[in-house]
């Protein structure tokens, strides 16, 4: 009866053991990085959204900043409408699904920000000359909530280039680019920002001396 068990039970370990075996292959491939290009994909897509959102929270401020700025000087009209004209662009251009991969779009993209952060630039300098609108408390809870929106762009965009980093080098290098032939041939490098980082970031203004400075976080954008 034992020996009749012993030959029952055979079958079913060498059962398992060909299971184990054929899963092998399995946990090589995950061991080798076959999953990184989609997981580093979806990495910089994700930093991508918080880069949107931190853009799209500064430009919801504009509307506001401009129309306290407005009642205390109101004949900086040029300044002014320089804002409200590149938060227009800002707001009104389509975002194409394939902004990441379309260097046309990206670069569109950039250059519309930039030049809303530029307006902003020239606003804060152009409030030096009326103390009572620095004294204004809507105002200065206006200026701090740019600011520290401008610090979570700079964050997010610094996260968002790091991630794009790691996900283009996966695709150039061994054994990424293997991968990328095999399995995961639509994968296309993304787009990175390339303006510097002193047009991109608007200078931040200390109240309380009236001296100017670049809020840079030292991206290195």
């Amino acid at each position: 009866m034992t020996e009749i068990l012993h030959h029952q039970r055979a079958p079913a370990r060498w059962r398992l053991s060909l299971g184990l075996l054929a899963l092998l292959p399995l946990f090589l491939l995950a061991g080798c990085g076959v999953n990184s290009i989609p997981t580093y994909e979806e990495q910089a897509k994700a930093a991508w959204s918080q880069v949107l959102n931190q853009y799209q929270r500064r430009a919801d401020l504009v509307p506001n900043l401009v129309e306290t700025v407005k009642g205390y000087a109101a004949h900086e009209s040029d300044t002014l409408q320089a804002i409200v004209e590149a938060r227009s662009k800002v707001t009104q251009t389509q975002i194409p699904a394939d902004i990441l991969t379309n260097p046309d779009a990206f670069k569109a993209f950039q250059e519309n920000q930039a030049a809303l952060t530029g307006a902003l630039s020239k606003l804060m300098v152009v409030v030096e000359a009326y103390p009572d609108l620095k004294a204004n408390q809507n105002f200065l809870t206006l200026q701090s909530q740019l600011e520290g929106t401008e610090n979570r762009i700079a964050v997010a965009r610094r996260d968002y280039i790091e991630a794009v980093r790691v996900y283009n080098t996966e695709l150039k290098t061994i054994p990424g680019r293997w991968w990328k032939a095999l399995l995961y041939p639509d994968a296309q490098p993304m787009e990175n920002f390339t303006v510097a980082a002193d047009v991109i970031n608007a200078p931040k203004v200390d109240f309380g001396t009236g001296t100017t400075g670049s809020s840079g976080s030292g991206s290195g954008n």
